[in-house]
């Protein structure tokens, strides 16, 4: 590991620590949208992870690295959805507690997967000075480690065995598209990817309304002064001090889609996969549709990061045209 940030080594360690606790999620491929955007596809499913999303990886790696001492403790995050979940079930896994701080106003069914697996969920206001300052209570009052979302190198290794399994179910693939909310999971997989093979083309799929990630590498520093407006609330966060250096090193591009876009791409997922995705993993196939012409002709992986939807309040379907 080279100035606290992780690389190939880390991430193949990584996929040792957790194989136990991790599903190996299957690839799909749609002929139809082969068709449509000219390249070989392939869909590498998150969705059908545990807990519904990636962010297991990365938190089974966090607390499996915890020695007994500061496992002991248990562990504590602030999350409105999928890393809270992921924590509470590797803390689960290993018998520990895990505390979650959880903003008002969390989606309802990401709430419910925290508390199904185990979370003990405190509740703060929806602001991040809110979030900071109970979870420096908790971990006052508790001993618990923190285990950030994103900027921590035992996430970020973790969230690259996604790549890393990408990589071996589909040999030779050209570029591979992930999308960028706090930047564990792109930043992850960049590094296990061009680890490889250094001429893969890692790029990112961000929304528009939270494009700080594009905003920054344009500035060469953090930009984090923006007020996230987007249907795609796991990208939401604004990338770290360790993802940022990173994504600048390893990823190629970072293509951006509206709200509109986002959602379409969802609908079109549902219809040629028979599966329903986050609008964040549908970020992946707006990006695709976008840049299609670059990938005419080639071999396609693209990382459907999660699908923890609320049915009950689903947008595309009024919005474009389901049901």
């Amino acid at each position: 590991m080279k100035d606290n940030l992780p690389g190939l080594t880390e991430v193949q360690a990584a996929a040792r620590r957790i194989g136990s606790s991790v599903n190996t999620t299957p690839v799909l491929r749609s002929r139809r949208l082969d068709a449509a955007l000219g390249a070989e596809l392939h869909f590498k499913c998150e969705n059908l992870q545990r807990t519904g999303a990636f962010k297991i990886r990365g938190a089974s790696n966090a607390v499996r690295s915890l020695d007994d001492a500061e496992a002991a403790a248990g562990v504590a995050t602030h999350s409105s959805g999928n890393h809270g979940a992921a924590l509470a079930a590797a803390a689960s896994d290993r018998g520990i507690t895990a505390h979650i701080v959880v903003p008002e106003g969390a989606v309802p069914s990401k709430l419910a997967n925290i508390k199904r697996h185990g979370g003990r969920i405190i509740p703060c206001k929806p602001t991040l000075a809110d979030r900071t300052r109970v979870l420096e209570e908790v971990v006052a009052e508790s001993g618990a480690t923190v285990i950030h979302p994103y900027n921590d190198p035992r996430i970020i290794a973790g969230q690259g065995t996604a790549g890393l399994e990408l990589a071996g179910q589909v040999p030779g693939l050209d570029v591979v598209i992930v999308p960028v909310g706090g930047g564990g999971l792109i930043s992850g997989c960049s590094i296990a990817l061009k680890g490889m093979n250094p001429d893969i083309r890692v790029i990112g799929a961000e929304p528009a309304g939270a494009d700080d990630a594009v905003r920054s590498l344009a500035a060469g520093e953090i930009i984090d002064d923006i007020d996230p407006d987007t249907i795609a609330d796991g990208l939401r966060a604004t990338i770290g001090p360790l993802t940022f250096a990173l994504i600048r090193e390893h990823v190629d591009r970072i293509v951006t889609m509206s709200d509109d876009e986002i959602l379409a791409a969802m609908r079109r997922l549902w219809e040629c996969l028979k599966i329903i995705v986050e609008p964040s993993s549908a970020t992946v196939l707006a990006a695709a549709e976008q840049y299609r012409d670059e990938l005419r002709g080639k071999r396609v992986g693209l990382i459907l990061s999660g699908g923890n939807v609320d049915l009950d309040r689903i947008a595309f379907c009024a919005r474009c045209g389901v049901g």
